[in-house]
């Protein structure tokens, strides 16, 4: 009796041990199936299908743990705990760039890695527009948040600055080219620069260098020459007539009398050009003196400068603004004055 109930003790406790083994063996399974499912919805299902974008700024000296927090107070992650593991286990918390990223709320964990890990930073769009001067173009900069005004022009008047571009000019007044430009607010101010000046130098293609030394021109005459049509004129169609205008003029050593440039010697200029403004002597008015100012007055764009080395084959010496975004154009004093009676002074006058 004794030896039955032993086998059938032993029985009931093989079979305790293995209905415990069986049960944790399955919790187990249930808990991992519930992992890799937890995983795979945390990898590839993201917080928000909405696409709500976010631009976020990863800032110097930032902790992962703190960026992963950020990330998810503005809903770009679903769970910070799972996003620092996933860094870890992936080898990038180590590896974050600081600056400005553009993420939305239905990215995925790993595409955010990748966009943080390789420093993809958002692009800031902004345009510089044909004719701006250099005060103009850094106010543009500094508002813009990219400069600190008095660091763009203590820059753009660096002579070690402008040698490194082959530059001749006391700045870089007219080599800054205008376009539509794409650059990260953390930007170093020296490379948004750069990316100014290199535009200009590939638009003042071999053709145009070749095209300077028929003139027997120096770039910076080409330069300074488009610059003052650039101001004259909005009209694309206008420029080489312009130009044609300030040539003959230079060939009959006529002088200038361009208003822009002018306008560019008065140091505190209130927006009205006075008959005394034009009577004083300066380096840039060109009504007191023969031939081109000593430097450009603004930064021309291409057309300008393609006119300025391509000018019309035409007569004229004079032109007046007829007030509707075109000229009239002369030949002659006389034709001048009575062009000038009939769409200014008549104008004027109310007559």
């Amino acid at each position: 009796m004794k030896t039955k109930k032993k086998k059938t003790d032993k029985s009931e406790k093989k079979r305790s041990i293995i209905f415990r083994t069986s049960f944790i063996v399955f919790v187990s399974g249930v808990l991992f199936l519930f992992l890799i499912i937890h995983t795979y919805t945390l990898l590839y299902t993201p917080p928000n299908k909405g696409k709500l974008s976010k631009i976020i700024t990863i800032h110097e000296k930032a902790s992962f743990k703190d960026v992963a927090r950020q990330f998810e107070t503005e809903g770009v992650i679903s769970s910070r705990r799972f996003f620092v593991i996933l860094a870890r286990i992936i080898g990038v918390d180590k590896k974050i760039q600081a600056g400005e990223y553009l993420l939305n709320t239905s990215m995925l964990p790993l595409e955010i890695l990748d966009i943080i890990k390789n420093g993809k930073v958002y692009q800031h769009k902004i345009t510089i527009p044909e004719g701006y001067n250099i005060k103009q173009i850094g106010q543009l900069l500094e508002e813009e948040g990219f400069a600190v005004y008095k660091d763009y022009f203590k820059l753009v008047h660096s002579k070690e600055f402008i040698q490194i571009f082959g530059i001749e000019g006391e700045s870089l007044e007219g080599y800054l080219f205008p376009e539509t430009y794409f650059f990260a607010k953390n930007q170093g101010l020296e490379e948004i620069i750069r990316a100014m000046v290199y535009k200009f130098l590939s638009v003042y293609t071999p053709e145009f260098e070749n095209r300077t030394r028929q003139l027997g021109m120096s770039m910076k005459n080409v330069v300074t020459l488009a610059s003052i049509i650039e101001k004259e004129t909005s009209s694309k169609d206008e420029m080489p007539v312009v130009s044609a205008v300030y040539q003959n003029r230079l060939k009959k050593g006529m002088p200038l009398q361009s208003d822009p440039t002018v306008i560019y010697g008065i140091k505190n200029y209130n927006g009205n050009i006075t008959k005394k403004d034009l009577q004083t002597k300066t380096a840039y008015n060109t009504y007191r003196i023969k031939g081109l100012p000593p430097g450009p007055i603004a930064n021309p764009g291409r057309m300008a400068i393609y006119s300025a080395l391509y000018p019309a084959d035409s007569p004229f010496l004079y032109f007046v603004s007829m007030n509707n975004g075109q000229h009239f154009f002369s030949t002659n004093l006389k034709d001048h004055n009575r062009a000038v009676w009939k769409y200014q002074i008549k104008k004027r006058r109310g007559v």
